[in-house]
């Protein structure tokens, strides 16, 4: 598929790998819709690409619905669609609190989020927009569009701490190939990338040491990934009609140890 000129929805496209992604596939010739809950990054990020801004809370199907709406009202059906909307919280199933080392139980309030968020959230994008995928003409290969899910490397090594992510991811993971051969018939493609450690704005927070350190465990290249690279990725699936129902481990080939 051609990037240049067909309309695409990104969310969580205010910052961090979804920003990066936006940023370019407006470079090369898309129309972005820009979801995000932080209206002021969004719409600073929209602007800067010549986009739209939708302020999109990905748990609620009317926050989708109106996000939707609004994009389509201004570039159209979308042809692509890349989740990057996502939390990451951390809490041991059992752990101990600081000061009394007393067992504290795993919030599960928490651990709903996480689910509802990482892996309900992307699957409400992705019903929402392959029902408006269907009714496109498709391309002479019998394309129509194209879906790309951010899992995460803990899906399959998750560390102490991430059983609620490892949850939510794994599970972005696993529907995949099912949703791929639900719509095979409509000549839509699902693609999962699984990044590793990189230079989000939550990673960015911590202090410089914390950072190398991290880095220094991915064997090569020593560092951490960088957004723009996971763009790359992402628009590689969609300009690559053969690309379905894969997963593909974007790392430096880390394998996370338990902590």
């Amino acid at each position: 598929m051609q990037i240049s000129g067909i309309s695409v929805v990104v969310t969580g496209a205010a910052s961090g790998l979804g920003e990066a992604t936006a940023r370019e596939l407006a470079r090369r010739g898309a129309k972005v819709a820009v979801f995000d809950r932080d209206a002021d990054k969004g719409e600073r990020v929209a602007a800067d690409i010549g986009g739209i801004f939708c302020q999109v809370d990905v748990t609620s199907d009317d926050a989708v619905a109106a996000g939707f709406g609004r994009a389509r009202d201004a570039h159209g059906q979308e042809r692509v669609l890349v989740n990057c909307a996502g939390v990451a919280p951390a809490a041991k199933t059992v752990g101990r609190d600081k000061e009394t080392k007393q067992p504290r139980l795993h919030a599960m309030h928490q651990f709903e989020m996480a689910i509802q968020i990482n892996l309900i959230g992307t699957f409400r994008c992705i019903a929402y927009s392959a029902f408006g995928m269907v009714g496109l003409d498709p391309f002479e290969d019998g394309e129509r569009g194209c879906i790309v899910n951010t899992a995460s490397v803990a899906a399959q090594d998750g560390q102490i701490g991430q059983a609620a992510y490892s949850a939510s991811k794994g599970g972005v993971l696993g529907i995949a190939l099912p949703i791929a051969r639900d719509l095979m018939n409509d000549g839509i493609r699902v693609n999962t990338i699984l990044p590793g450690v990189f230079k989000t704005p939550m990673v960015s927070g911590m202090p410089e040491h914390v950072q190398e350190a991290l880095g220094a465990q991915v064997p090569f290249p020593k560092r951490l990934g960088r957004p723009e690279e996971y763009a790359a990725l992402a628009c590689f699936m969609v300009e690559n009609p053969y690309m379905n129902a894969e997963s593909v481990r974007l790392d430096g080939a880390i394998r996370m140890a338990p902590r």
